[in-house]
């Protein structure tokens, strides 16, 4: 059985790195929760836009 989890390590190391930015620029307890939320979509969006532009 192999296992391909290369994207799973790279969307982990992008939501991970959002996480870290949105926490850093958090001014107030709301804000780090707020920045958790994005940190989770965020890699994803940003794929999406790029496929977008893209057209794939």
């Amino acid at each position: 059985m192999k296992n391909n989890a290369g994207s799973g390590a790279i969307y982990g190391l992008g939501m991970l790195g959002a996480l870290v930015y949105f926490l850093q620029h958090a001014t107030s307890f709301w804000d780090g929760i707020i920045g958790i939320f994005q940190a989770f979509f965020w890699p994803g969006v940003v794929l999406y836009h790029v496929l977008g532009i893209l057209k794939i």
